[in-house]
Parts: structure tokens; sequence; C-alpha cells
């Protein structure tokens, strides 16, 4: 027992974190050491978008971050039901004209 409280990790999260930033485009990148990951905010009819944050990992981190949100996204299709690509009413079915999707870019 006494082991594994030598073990525990105690994460602290500041009022300032826990609020958190809004993202609806990520952009990855990668260097031979690491994985990029921009987290952006784009809204219609804005000539540009700022970083609201950049997470920088070692390639094994960025492969267990992906395994990570496989997990949960099972999880809370499990839950709550898969989860769709969106389509605006009337769009051509998957082909040329598909509204693109910036975190599959």
């Amino acid at each position: 027992m006494e082991n594994q409280k030598k073990n525990e990790l105690k994460i602290e999260l500041t009022p300032e974190v826990a609020t958190g930033h809004y993202a609806n485009l990520a952009v990855l990148s990668h260097s031979p050491n690491e994985f990029f990951l921009d987290f952006i905010a784009i809204a219609p009819n804005m000539p540009q978008a700022k970083v609201q944050s950049r997470i920088i990992m070692t390639p094994e981190n960025a492969k267990n971050l992906l395994f990570a949100l496989r997990d949960n996204i099972a999880k809370y299709e499990a839950t709550f039901g898969e989860i769709t690509h969106k389509q605006p009413k009337g769009a051509p079915a998957a082909g040329g004209n598909d509204i693109p999707n910036p975190f599959m870019a």
C-alpha cells in the first residue's frame, strides 16, 4: 500500500486552466522527435484565426493520446450513440462536393 502512495501523481488544475479553450480546428505536424498539436478557433467570415493552444508531445505520448481518444470515443458512442458527420440538408452524399472537415485535413 505504501508503494502505491509513492507512485501517486497529484495533478493541479488551476482555475485559469480549468476554463479551457474552445477549438473547432486542429492542425497537426511533427518533427523526428515531437508532435505539435495546434488548437484553433475559427469563425465564419473571419479572415484569420489565432492558435488557442499548442501542445508538444513525444511520438510515444502522441500514440498514447491516439489510443486514449479511440477508447474514450468508443465509450462515448456506447453510451450516447454513434458520432456522425453532419451535412446540411440536401447536400450531396459523400463525394466531390463535401463540406471539408478541418479535423480530417
